[in-house]
This record gives structure tokens, C-alpha cells and sequence, in this order.
């Protein structure tokens, strides 16, 4: 009796739009929404069947792209994104010498250092990166790209890791600035930093740019003094020497940067 008293308020219209091939629910049967007539719910039911009809016959799913291309395209978004960074952080890097300047002017050493230990920390992450993403593709062309994937893709998420990283780096001149402050906040900051630095860089780094900083005292001592005379050319060379004294200078620096990363939890 239910079904025979439904069927009857079934219009001509909705039986019309109905697929015959297709049953689909009874128009009652379908959830009550206000002001939505069993005629539109047939219809949208309609059109759904005969859509996917038409997308199965004439649209095929297109195959998954290869894991090689995949590749490709994360190193291409990764190496974007690292020139974005070569080209902002360059305004960083000016400023940081322009600090450490400032800071040998005034005699404050450790603060010259300290800038340009992250110059130097700022531009060996974008070199190593650029590094890295170059063996990377070149992975990626093998032929045996097979072989090397999983290689690849650890690459390409250590890669994801380091361009984070350098993101923070791009916080923007005012933590440059807090390089040469003295206020409480500043010097907090500082320290964080040189604790920072003292994980993350290396020995040859940091010998880097303590030479940096010695050419860079140099260059405004002649400034002040004006031009010097130079000594005679000696008759003999001496590379020996210099090498010799250029290893001491090494084991110096690098006892001494021990002592300080071992003063910091004392301090603290």
C-alpha cells in the first residue's frame, strides 16, 4: 500500500528524467531539504549519472607522473626559492659587514666578530644548499635513477629542512641590528646567536672569518695611519714558515673558541 501511494505522487515529469538503466532512490526516499522538490533532486541525480558517464568515456584519469619528473619538479621549486634567498639575503650579508665596521671603530672586537660569524654562517648555507640541489639533479638525469631514488628524495627533504632555515635567516634587518646593541635584549640575543653559530660552524669557517676580521682591522688601521712603507722583497722564500705560522695561528684560534663554548654554561 506504501509503495503504491508513493508511486502515485510521482509526477509524468519525474519518471521523465529518471535513467531507466540507472535506478537511483526513490525521490521520497531522498533527504527532506526546504523548498527542494523531488523533481530537482531526480534531476541532480540525472545529470551526476550521466557526468560521470561522459568524464569515464571521454576524460580517462591521466597516469601518476614518474618518480624521476617528481623529482625534477621538487628541485626546480627548491632552487626558486633559494635564489628568492640569494638575492634577499645579500642585503643582510652588507649590513653585517657595515656592523662589523662600525663595531671595529669603537673597539668592540667580539661584536665585529660576531657579525660577520653570521655572514659567513648565512652565506655557507646558501652555498652548501646550491651544492646539494646540483648533485641532486644530477641524480635525477641518471639513467639508474632507480638506484639513487631513495637517495634523492632524502636529499630533496634535507634540502626542504635547510631552506627552512635559511627562511629564519630572512627575519629582516632588525635582528642585524640587535648585532650591535646593549641594551639587556640585545646582548640576549647575542648570545643566543654565538651559541647558535658555535653548533653550526665549522672549524675552516671560522678561521675564515677570523681572517676576515684581521684584514678587516688592517684595512682601517692603514686608513687611519695612512699608507705605509713596504719592506724590501726578500731574497728567499719562505713557505715553510708561513705555513708553519699559519697552523699555530689555527690551534690558537680554535683553543680559544674551546674555552669560550665552555665558558657559556658556567655564564649561564
Amino acid at each position: 500500500m506504501g509503495n503504491s501511494s508513493s508511486s502515485q505522487k510521482i509526477s509524468a515529469q519525474d519518471r521523465y528524467i529518471l535513467p531507466p538503466s540507472k535506478p537511483i532512490l526513490h525521490p521520497q526516499l531522498l533527504p527532506q531539504l526546504p523548498n527542494i522538490s523531488p523533481s530537482v533532486h531526480a534531476s541532480q541525480n540525472y545529470m551526476h549519472y550521466h557526468s560521470c558517464r561522459y568524464i569515464k568515456a571521454n576524460h580517462s584519469t591521466p597516469p601518476s607522473p614518474k618518480p624521476s619528473h617528481r623529482a625534477i619538479l621538487d628541485l626546480k621549486i627548491q632552487r626558486d626559492k633559494l635564489h628568492q634567498y640569494q638575492k634577499r639575503i645579500t642585503t643582510l650579508t652588507d649590513r653585517e659587514t657595515q656592523i662589523a665596521r662600525e663595531c671595529l671603530a669603537r673597539n668592540d672586537r667580539s661584536r665585529a666578530l660576531l657579525a660577520l660569524r653570521r655572514k659567513k654562517y648565512q652565506q655557507s648555507l646558501l652555498a652548501k644548499t646550491d651544492a646539494q640541489l646540483d648533485q641532486l639533479e644530477r641524480l635525477t638525469g641518471s639513467v639508474e635513477f632507480a638506484l639513487v631514488q631513495k637517495d634523492v628524495l632524502f636529499g630533496l627533504s634535507q634540502g626542504t629542512k635547510v631552506l627552512q632555515t635559511i627562511h629564519r635567516e630572512m627575519g629582516g634587518l632588525e635582528g642585524v641590528e640587535k648585532l650591535m646593541g646593549e641594551s639587556e635584549e640585545a646582548r640576549a640575543y647575542q648570545e643566543e646567536v654565538s651559541r647558535m653559530l658555535g653548533g653550526q660552524m665549522s672549524n675552516q669557517d671560522e678561521d675564515e672569518v677570523e681572517d676576515e676580521l684581521e684584514a678587516m682591522e688592517q684595512a682601517m688601521e692603514q686608513a687611519i695611519s695612512g699608507p705605509v712603507s713596504l719592506p724590501d722583497v726578500p731574497t728567499s722564500a719562505l713557505p715553510e714558515e708561513a705555513e708553519q705560522e699559519k697552523q699555530e695561528k689555527a690551534k690558537q684560534r680554535a683553543k680559544a673558541r674551546a674555552r669560550a663554548r665552555a665558558a657559556v654554561p658556567m655564564e649561564a
